[in-house]
């Protein structure tokens, strides 16, 4: 796949998921995972579980979200704080924040759902 339509996809994903289209992120990464090499492949998926897990969260499947942000933390943990542009430690923290939260009980509020934070213009 071209190098600028797979870097467009990965950065309109981004914009998806800060607009908390987390569907539509999911889609839109899910295209470029599939023909990723490792080890974006592995980042990509641990993303699209994140994008997955806020779904659910917003629809009430508190069981669904906690499971997805685990596997998604999993993957991402193996990665630098940044990574391809982003602040990827700054999305762990949300994510373990999120889980915290989760298990206690509480669903993440609007206000509380995360973004992804570029470290500068990717």
């Amino acid at each position: 796949m071209e190098e600028t339509h797979e870097q467009g996809k990965f950065q309109h994903g981004i914009d998806q998921f800060n607009r908390r289209a987390f569907f539509e992120a999911h889609e839109t990464w899910e295209e470029i995972w599939l023909a990723a090499p490792e080890p974006d492949r592995t980042f990509l998926q641990g993303i699209i579980q994140v994008a997955a897990a806020f779904h659910h969260s917003t629809r009430g499947n508190r069981a669904g979200a906690q499971s997805l942000l685990n596997a998604a933390l999993a993957k991402l943990e193996q990665f630098p704080g940044d990574y391809r542009g982003l602040k990827l430690e700054m999305l762990r923290a949300d994510v373990r924040g999120s889980l915290a939260a989760l298990a206690a009980g509480k669903d993440p509020g609007p206000d509380e759902l995360p973004r992804i934070e570029r470290t500068n213009q990717a």
